[in-house]
């Protein structure tokens, strides 16, 4: 429809550069104004560059002139009105098909906030190929999820409406990362009323709040204050450590390490069986990975695994005890 708009538009546009091409020609007369001139002066007429009029006009040409500019000045008119209507439809049609598309969805995850959080979840999902919905009422935010093809909804994530709208009763999991803690426990509660089984993870800047989420319903909560200042202490403590996970809970924190060695530097492991090496009953540390010579890499290697001097073993445990191997190699 808004294409055939269009298509009318220019056959008006062709029609009216044809007549007026030929009005002037036959005004100024075939022997003073050749095609070309006649073409010329219709355009720059039409355009009101004013370049200036290409032979003298009479009373007629100058007569003729008005109207062709009147005729111009309203088709422009007309076309900028068509193109804005054909924007604004075609917002539209994409909203209408992506609601459609919201409809179908099921075992998805919501996301609730754009931040600098919920971008990083967001790549996350998509690069996974997991179905994600994103509600943010920030249109410049959307302007970047519709360039990167997310699915969202510009609404305001606080209200049931726009939960409802982003078919919550069949999601899977919903992450909650508005900017304030306020909102956050606002959504968590409302989000908890209309799914009662999806996994619920809330974002919190301070601790107090973080327990108030958890009663209004999440399943896990996360601070990435406490996060980030945790991690970064470990690392400037301990900066060769390869990664650190840090599991924490009112009145208990547990920090579990990852970190390789090689058994170049450890040279009494050459031959013997990982089931034999005894690193749980010295160190109750475990072997969760292997490295050989060659780079190849082997994720739970089997207990009965020959290590050699070779290879680069991946240990599991806790930072006081992968602390109190290091210092007996």
């Amino acid at each position: 429809m808004m294409i055939n708009k269009i298509l009318y538009v220019l056959l008006f546009f062709i029609i009216l550069l044809t007549v007026g091409s030929g009005g002037f020609y036959l005004i100024g007369r075939p022997e003073n104004w050749s095609i070309i001139d006649s073409i010329y002066m219709t355009v720059i007429t039409l355009s009101t560059v004013g370049f200036g009029e290409v032979h003298n006009l009479d009373q007629a040409g100058k007569i003729w002139t008005i109207i062709v500019i009147m005729f111009g000045v309203t088709g422009f008119t007309i076309i900028i009105s068509q193109i804005g209507s054909y924007l604004i439809e075609f917002k539209q049609y994409r909203k209408r098909k992506m609601n459609k598309k919201i409809k179908k969805m099921k075992d998805h995850y919501i996301l609730c906030g754009y931040g600098r959080m919920g971008a990083v979840i967001a790549r996350e999902l998509a690069e996974k190929n997991i179905p994600f919905i994103i509600i943010e009422i920030n249109e410049e935010k959307t302007n970047k999820m519709e360039e990167l093809g997310y699915v969202y909804l510009q609404q305001d994530a606080t209200l049931d409406e726009t939960l409802i709208n982003a078919n919550i009763e069949h999601a899977k999991g919903i992450a909650i990362t508005l900017s304030t803690d306020q909102e956050n426990l606002f959504v968590t509660m409302s989000a908890r009323n209309l799914n009662q089984t999806a996994f619920l993870l809330g974002r919190c800047a301070k601790w107090d709040t973080g327990k108030k989420l958890k009663r209004a319903g999440a399943n896990k909560i996360v601070n990435p204050y406490i996060t980030g200042g945790h991690k970064m202490a470990e690392l400037l403590l301990a900066p060769y450590l390869e990664d650190t996970v840090s599991l924490a809970s009112p009145g208990h924190n547990l920090d579990i390490v990852i970190d390789e060695f090689k058994l170049k530097d450890i040279d009494r492991y050459d031959g013997i069986m990982i089931k034999d090496s005894k690193f749980r009953e010295d160190y109750n540390l475990v072997i969760v990975g292997l490295i050989d010579e060659n780079g190849k890499s082997e994720l739970n290697p089997d207990p009965h695994t020959i290590l050699n001097i070779h290879h680069t073993i991946i240990l599991l445990g806790s930072k006081e005890n992968i602390d109190k191997f290091s210092e007996t190699i």
